[in-house]
């Protein structure tokens, strides 16, 4: 990457991960600091974690997160142009104001985008589709491996798991960190740094 071209960035987020919530916030952030171009992806926690032994409520909170899923599917395939806006709605009345009637989120995600929910909501009734959902969680298990969460974040081509942050880096800050995972990323012998979380997503 020349020093004059503006980074490529594609995101994985599964919209009721509360980590890909802060994380995709943090671009957003640096998008407003930083010359880049950044794409949105979904991926599954549900199609990573299906056939997988899980506690009981981590169970319970992928299952349920197959509504959710399904419905981003079906306006990522219908209106590409929207996803990231719809993640936003989406992901703002999940992890802010946190309603877990994802019925009642998708239908007010989609009149907030002038979306008829019919449709979506249908989508999230069968599994006609989770074929296409689980290539998109391939897709994302291609850069990375399975043995890791949302989100994935591509920085020009190289990917990681994360960055994972409880909260959300605002201004130069965020820049800052930006500036630190795309170098990070151009040593193609380095894959991770981690450490126990100490403390609990905040989303304000």
């Amino acid at each position: 990457m020349s020093e004059n071209t503006a980074p490529v960035v594609d995101f994985y987020f599964d919209p009721t991960c509360p980590f890909a919530w802060i994380t995709s916030r943090w671009i957003l952030e640096v998008e407003k600091v930083r010359d880049l171009s950044v794409t949105f992806h979904q991926m599954s926690l549900y199609m990573l974690n299906e056939g997988r032994e899980l506690p009981e409520d981590y169970r319970r909170h992928t299952d349920r997160g197959l509504m959710p899923g399904r419905a981003t599917l079906h306006v990522g395939e219908h209106h590409p142009e929207l996803l990231a806006d719809w993640y936003t709605a989406v992901g703002a009345r999940i992890h802010i104001e946190g309603n877990k009637d994802y019925e009642a989120v998708i239908t007010e995600a989609a009149a907030e985008l002038g979306l008829d929910a019919a449709p979506i909501l249908e989508a999230t009734r069968t599994d006609a589709a989770d074929d296409d959902l689980r290539a998109k969680q391939r897709a994302a298990e291609e850069l990375v491996g399975n043995d890791v969460g949302t989100p994935v974040v591509s920085f020009d081509g190289t990917a990681f798991f994360g960055p994972v942050m409880t909260r959300i880096p605002r201004g130069e800050e965020a820049g800052e960190i930006f500036d630190a995972a795309v170098r990070l990323a151009q040593f193609p012998y380095f894959y991770e740094i981690r450490r126990a979380r100490t403390t609990d997503p905040q989303f304000d």
